[in-house]
């Protein structure tokens, strides 16, 4: 399926590939793709033929951020400016609470907004050819509150200073040092982001949803206010077709199919 400038592909061991696909504009990300990024995240969280999903981007780069030509017509003046930040929040956050594993495979650029998209996703594996930035200092905006929370989260308060202070970029051996990938890899990311969703795709959905849920929120230090919903969870594991599946599964000694209910 393409849509708008995003393409979405589902193989047939249950992974889902998004590509941001203008490789000729080093994927820069239009207001029509942070648009269709929340609907395309929601849907693949909710598919029953989906177990992980890789985020990517065309030709060679993950893509340089947020497309800066636009910015006169979409983003210059206050209603402007809200439309497209809400926009932009709502595709990160859909990244972020997509209910399935989600991996950033990262070549290339990968800056501003496409930093936070790849912040966003559960795991960022990235080649010796990825480059990193976060440039609002030389643009004259701010960082957001919610992609500046998932920054600080993976590289600290200090590293996150010098990221957003600078504006420079932070090459691929860097950022795993500092946090900001947990993998570099000889070869293309996309080979190794599949071969660790394949890891997942057998377990169960509820069982990795639900983990995500809490690790999500235990990241943000909102636990307590989650915490009736996090028992509700457990309860709901247990009383679920896959946890039947998973104990016989055990007891019979072979591998367990789940079915996500």
């Amino acid at each position: 399926m393409t849509q708008s400038d995003i393409v979405v592909h589902v193989d047939g061991e249950a992974v889902a590939f998004v590509t941001l696909n203008r490789p000729r504009q080093i994927n820069a990300i239009k207001l029509s793709m942070w648009r269709d990024l929340t609907p395309i995240m929601t849907d693949l969280g909710g598919r029953e033929d989906v177990r992980a999903v890789v985020l990517t981007g065309a030709g060679g780069h993950f893509s340089a951020g947020a497309d800066i030509k636009e910015f006169v017509q979409n983003r210059m003046g206050g209603d402007l400016w809200v439309d497209y930040e809400r926009h932009f929040v709502a595709a990160v956050e859909a990244v972020r609470t997509c209910a399935k594993p989600t991996i950033a495979a990262v070549s290339g650029n990968c800056m501003g907004g496409a930093c936070a998209l790849a912040m966003a996703c559960d795991f960022r594996i990235a080649d010796p050819t990825a480059r990193f930035a976060i440039p609002s200092a030389k643009l004259g905006v701010v960082y957001g509150l919610p992609e500046t929370t998932l920054l600080v989260a993976l590289v600290g308060v200090a590293a996150a200073k010098r990221v957003l202070y600078t504006g420079d970029s932070v090459d691929a051996g860097e950022a795993q040092r500092i946090g900001l990938v947990e993998e570099v890899v000889p070869g293309p990311p996309r080979e190794a982001a599949v071969a660790l969703a394949r890891r997942m795709v057998n377990n169960a959905p509820l069982s990795i949803a639900g983990a995500k849920r809490m690790l999500n929120a235990l990241a943000r230090g909102e636990s307590g206010a989650h915490a009736e919903e996090f028992r509700a969870l457990t309860r709901g594991a247990v009383n679920s077709e896959d946890y039947r599946e998973g104990s016989r599964a055990f007891v019979e000694k072979r591998m367990p199919t789940f079915r996500g209910r």
